[in-house]
């Protein structure tokens, strides 16, 4: 699937609320308005189509909405949603899917993330994720785009450094910590950022050693972008080799947030894996 921005699924997930607070049906609100199908309201509580103003002054209107505050709120959320952002000039090299993650990335407070083959895009340096992003392409296209996917990459760590941080819990496997990369420094320099990554605030970094007994992360990575105040519109997302899954059913993504307390208890302790990145930095020193 898909997804759209998270200004609109929360729009989205407003205005459902309010029909269902006041009993309504899809069909009792296309016949009382006159100007909406039951498919185009579904699209909009969905977040499939972006919302215009004047459709939801005409559903605030009907469903008899009369606090200030809220109406502006929502107002506010239809005319962010239409925003553009940074990403979309790159639109000629990403992918929808890819520039879904990013929308998502952009828009949340936590992520929680399990990687188990790789340094997590949001805390690579520019020489490691050229190597990763070409030993990864599988086709000529993603070849010739290799330059502008590492600009992105490393553009999106803004979200590390912005006014309001996003607040970042990564657990990688040790495996990951030792790829041995082609070329010269780079994963000393890989794993001196992530040193320096350890020291942040907002940022907790935890390795899974290698003997470590079986695990739920032997299934495969994930991450979980969480948004503030509004769990019920927390993603999962999972990507594979030629695909991406985004999960938002609240049953399942419990299972994922459960998934990582399991790997949070398993990996060495924050303090811990920041001693263990230390010591195999020092080691490419030499």
């Amino acid at each position: 699937m898909s997804t759209p921005t998270v200004r609109r699924r929360r729009l989205g997930a407003q205005l459902r609320a309010l029909r269902d607070d006041r009993g309504l049906t899809l069909e009792d609100v296309a016949e009382k308005s006159g100007n909406f199908t039951t498919a185009k309201l579904s699209r909009l509580e969905t977040a499939r189509t972006a919302a215009k103003a004047a459709d939801v002054e005409t559903l605030l209107d009907l469903y008899g909405v009369e606090d200030d505050e809220l109406r502006t709120a929502l107002l506010a959320l239809t005319k962010a949603g239409a925003q553009r952002g940074w990403w979309q000039s790159y639109r000629d090299v990403l992918s929808p899917v890819y520039e879904d993650l990013i929308s998502l990335e952009a828009e949340a407070s936590t992520v929680r993330m399990w990687q188990a083959g790789l340094i997590p895009g949001l805390l690579q340096t520019g020489e490691y994720a050229r190597e990763i992003t070409t030993a990864t392409a599988m086709s000529a296209a993603v070849e010739a785009r290799v330059d502008a996917l590492v600009e992105v990459r490393l553009a999106r760590q803004a979200v590390l450094t912005r006014e309001q941080p996003l607040d970042l819990w990564v657990i990688i496997a040790e495996s990951a910590l030792r790829t041995r990369c082609l070329g010269e420094g780079v994963m000393r320099e890989q794993l001196a950022r992530l040193d320096s990554l350890t020291r942040r605030p907002n940022i907790n970094i935890q390795i899974l050693p290698s003997d470590a007994p079986p695990h739920v992360g032997q299934t495969g990575s994930y991450s979980i972008l969480g948004f503030e105040g509004h769990m019920d519109l927390d993603v999962v997302h999972v990507e594979s080799l030629t695909s991406s899954l985004y999960i938002e059913d609240g049953g399942q993504v419990s299972v994922y947030r459960d998934a990582f307390e399991r790997l949070r208890a398993a990996a060495l302790p924050v303090e811990e894996s920041a001693d263990r990145i230390t010591q195999m930095r020092k080691t490419h020193e030499h």
